[in-house]
């Protein structure tokens, strides 16, 4: 991956974190190439870490909300620390279905799949994926209740 990609993706991410409006924040998002679908809310403090040579690692669904604050990680290592060696590397694309509610400050981990209308609770660390229609909340999240759809829910 080239110098300039990466380069490009962190001032995209930069911005779009902290960009006024939300609807920029979506478009920037895509610019860095993370599949976005229809009428997404993204609030402020929005981010995604990652391996900026990574692309295809984060799929967010349509009429997804996102709360302030929430962390998607896709990748995690010790960096340079001596301990690498032996420390397990954490990675896999996170994937959020439609109709999904991100809590405020929750932090979803690598390889999770938030299935379609599920909601995360606040300050929740996801570790791992949440079937439909389910309501997750603690550290590490767990099933909480299940929603029972309406009459127009498809």
């Amino acid at each position: 991956m080239s110098f300039a990609w990466r380069l490009r993706k962190k001032i995209l991410k930069r911005w779009a974190r902290n960009a006024f409006f939300p609807a920029w924040r979506v478009k920037l998002l895509r610019a860095c190439g993370f599949s976005i679908g229809r009428d997404v809310y993204i609030a402020d403090d929005f981010l995604i870490v990652e391996e900026l040579t990574e692309r295809g690692n984060v799929t967010i669904g349509n009429r997804v909300s996102i709360a302030p604050r929430v962390t998607l990680v896709t990748s995690s290592h010790p960096n340079r620390s001596l301990i690498r060696g032996f420390a397990p590397l954490a990675e896999g694309p996170i994937i959020i279905d439609d109709d999904a509610w991100l809590g405020a400050g929750c932090v979803i981990l690598p390889g999770v799949h938030i299935g379609r209308g599920a909601v995360v609770g606040a300050n929740s660390v996801v570790v791992s994926s949440v079937p439909a229609l389910h309501v997750v909340a603690g550290q590490p999240a767990r099933t909480v209740r299940e929603l029972v759809p309406s009459a127009g829910w498809q």
